[in-house]
């Protein structure tokens, strides 16, 4: 079975070359749809001999499916440029998926995040669980922005890899931070156009339950500091989303 990998890229210049390199052993085309990045992130993807495509970005939805059209081959395997498969991943593709033929249409893989130089193994970052992996005739992205997903058929059959994609997330606090006020902005105007509602309670009781969610229920104070911070974060980005939508 062959099956071709798709990247989404806006300077990525400092991810997207592992990022590539990562997919080499298991994906017969590797296609990077860029939107118009002003960095050094189109001249190494062109180093590593990608299909390389500028397309205009309109939604994280919109260009994942464009970037599925790209593909030659029925199965994809999807990355972000910050991601990588790790080794055990790998030789599950190889095993499951290049060299036998399986009934499976749809494959499941853990997300191990790294914050700030450590992996997060608690909380609402893991497993996170993600379909990368996927017969295109079957499934196509969707969701709303920023929070895409992959959506199959129904009655899809789907396996799950014990494998990690691992995902190199934040480098500082800041980032971090700047990353949910981005996200909450997107996720309001989804939400709207979606015809949600919002009011003061509800923006202040979800991000109540968002931080008890991830640092209690999910375990998240296990991984530290840093479990308190995510969690303190992914408050911050619930309540903004739903103060952002009472402002528009």
């Amino acid at each position: 079975m062959k099956i071709s990998a798709t990247i989404i890229t806006y300077n990525e210049e400092e991810n997207i070359g592992d990022c590539i390199d990562s997919l080499k052993e298991v994906a017969d085309e590797i296609i990077v749809v860029d939107s118009f990045s002003n960095d050094a992130t189109e001249k190494i993807c062109k180093g590593k001999n990608v299909k390389f495509i500028q397309h205009k970005f309109e939604g994280h939805i919109q260009q994942k499916n464009f970037a599925l059209e790209q593909a030659t081959n029925n199965f994809v395997l999807s990355l972000d440029a910050d991601e990588r498969l790790s080794d055990e991943l790998k030789k599950e593709i190889r095993d499951c998926v290049i060299c036998h033929a399986e009934p499976f249409e749809a494959y499941i893989m853990n997300r191990l995040n790294n914050y700030c130089g450590k992996w997060i193994k608690h909380g609402v970052w893991y497993p996170d669980k993600k379909i990368r992996l996927w017969n295109k005739q079957k499934g196509k992205w969707g969701g709303s922005n920023p929070h895409d997903k992959v959506l199959m058929d129904t009655n899809t059959l789907t396996k799950t890899f014990s494998g990690n994609i691992l995902h190199y997330t934040f480098r500082t606090p800041e980032q971090y931070k700047s990353q949910m006020e981005k996200f909450s902005t997107i996720a309001a105007q989804s939400m709207l156009h979606e015809g949600k509602k919002s009011n003061l309670i509800k923006a202040y009781s979800a991000g109540a339950f968002a931080f008890v969610r991830s640092y209690i229920l999910r375990a998240g104070f296990l991984d530290g500091n840093s479990g308190y911070q995510i969690a303190k974060g992914y408050a911050q980005y619930t309540r903004m989303k739903y103060e952002k939508m009472l402002k528009k």
